[in-house]
């Protein structure tokens, strides 16, 4: 993987990572892959979000999209917070 691929800039210094070898990774927070994992573990695919055209009002769009990168995606939680309010009642 390298910066082009991704969107906005990367901090990660790609080269550094390139010229590491498998024992100079730090594996400690990583806990073993074992065959109980593979007993019980499920592949979960994230469902894709379909792309929709909204209405909303423009000081709205405006204050969201000041809050930087990834507002869409915050429109998104706090719509899900508020149906799950009221799926809660």
């Amino acid at each position: 993987m390298n910066e082009k691929n991704m969107k906005g800039k990367s901090r990660t210094d790609w080269n550094r990572l390139n010229r590491m070898t498998d024992e100079e990774i730090n594996y400690s927070e990583i806990p073993p892959l074992d065959d109980d994992f593979f007993k019980t573990g499920k592949l979960r695919v994230p469902e894709a979000k379909p792309m929709i055209s909204i209405r909303m009002d423009p000081v709205v769009l405006k204050w969201f999209r000041s809050q930087g990168k990834g507002y869409q995606t915050r429109i998104n939680a706090v719509l899900r917070m508020y149906m799950e309010s009221q799926i809660a009642k």
